[in-house]
């Protein structure tokens, strides 16, 4: 069992300007915290097939992972709380120690958290990547992944305790604005490497620059290190970290059984994207998309030899897609061989059937409130969170 917990601490770092293009359209862009749109193409699955069981309740909370070995599971709030659940009690405990801090505001906080590799599930201290976003010079901001201990123990004052803080991988460079952090953690099947999603920052032009590795998929090591045989190694720098670029604001990451790497991002207005990752392919933002600007400008579609790679499946009206998992368990074997997406502004579970390399719209059903985390539960039970201040956690289980 490693003694560490391996926090990406995602920050961008002292920033070189970006390449000229289009002027960001913050003002206009659908963000993470858009109301509620269209159902994204999907037919409406009125009869929802699950029994939805509140067990906690958090502050504006982001992101969640299991730890092995026992009911415990880690949850993220965007102000700066690590919190720990037993999820069969539905008790909570703030994590203590040294929690970073974090620059709130914006979709910019505390981010994703997720389990290291070959946990030990008879060990107390379990290592875990953690990612925030963080305030830098000149009113620039990041995102941060960084190393430490949490210690579970049964006795109440000694739960949750976060140690050993080391900084990873920081986001090149630092800029301005509050958007589009994306900063997901995904650890490969394998455990031999972590793939990162890094956002564009609402920049445009990052996305496509390979100085830069904003609007990228990320791999590394689990220490931080940089593999030999990424795509780009013999560049160096930021440039060796990529594994994909032309993405805009991915917040979900899954690894399905055969060890391929999905992605889903938010377009512009509309073109919400799933995609599956390739060793170094270019999904085109911000030259191409199936959405729009916000302000009614034209962007060129995904078109057969435009030389970038094409979505899986994609939405216009949005949906707004938030994380994602991968479900092939036993508890809703319909499922097997699903992504599972937790819907923003579409307010919805939404279920894409994967079919070798292809994916297909399966089930979308509303959930009545903003949807920003899906994880898969030791069981195969899935569990929801909910969007927000007083932001529920969910178990869903099988309709008796």
């Amino acid at each position: 069992m490693r003694k560490s917990l391996y926090l990406l601490g995602l920050s961008l770092m002292a920033s070189t300007a970006c390449h000229a293009g289009p002027a960001p359209d913050n003002r206009q862009a659908r963000t993470d915290e858009a109301p509620a749109g269209g159902d994204g193409g999907f037919r409406e699955s009125a009869d929802r097939p699950f029994t939805a069981t509140p067990v906690a309740t958090f502050d504006e909370p982001w992101a969640m992972t299991f730890i092995a070995g026992g009911p415990w599971a880690l949850v993220t709030q965007r102000k700066g709380k690590l919190m720990l659940v037993d999820t069969s009690s539905g008790a909570t405990h703030e994590v203590g120690g040294d929690v970073p801090k974090v620059a709130y505001g914006g979709q910019g906080g505390l981010g994703d958290v997720v389990e290291a590799p070959d946990p030990d599930p008879t060990d107390k201290i379990h290592p875990v990547y953690l990612s925030w976003a963080e305030a830098g010079p000149g009113g620039t901001r990041g995102a941060v992944v960084a190393l430490a201990d949490v210690t579970i123990n049964s006795m109440a004052e000694q739960i949750g305790s976060l140690n050993n803080l080391r900084i990873i991988w920081r986001q090149e460079p630092k800029v301005t604005g509050g958007g589009h952090y994306s900063h997901r953690i995904v650890v490969a099947p394998d455990g031999k490497h972590i793939f990162l999603s890094s956002g564009e920052r609402q920049k445009f032009d990052p996305a496509q620059d390979m100085a830069a590795n904003l609007g990228k998929i990320i791999r590394l090591a689990p220490d931080g290190s940089v593999p030999a045989d990424n795509p780009f190694a013999g560049k160096g720098g930021v440039t060796a970290q990529i594994w994909s670029l032309g993405q805009r604001n991915a917040l979900g990451l899954a690894f399905d059984r055969q060890g391929r790497l999905w992605e889903n991002e938010m377009g512009p207005q509309g073109g919400d994207e799933v995609n599956l990752i390739e060793r170094g392919g270019n999904y085109g933002w911000p030259k191409v998309s199936n959405g729009s600007h916000y302000d009614g400008r034209a962007i060129p579609d995904h078109a057969p030899g435009d030389g970038f790679i094409a979505p899986k499946a994609w939405w216009n009206p949005s949906i707004s897609p938030a994380g994602m998992a991968y479900y092939n368990g036993d508890l809703f074997p319909q499922w097997k061989d699903s992504l599972l997406i937790a819907a923003l502004s579409g307010q919805a579970l939404i279920r894409v059937k994967i079919d070798g390399d292809t994916a297909a719209k399966a089930d979308h059903w509303a959930m009545n409130a903003r949807i920003r985390e899906v994880e898969t539960g030791p069981d195969g039970a899935v569990w929801l969170l909910e969007d927000g201040a007083n932001g529920r956690l969910l178990r869903l289980t099988p309709k008796r």
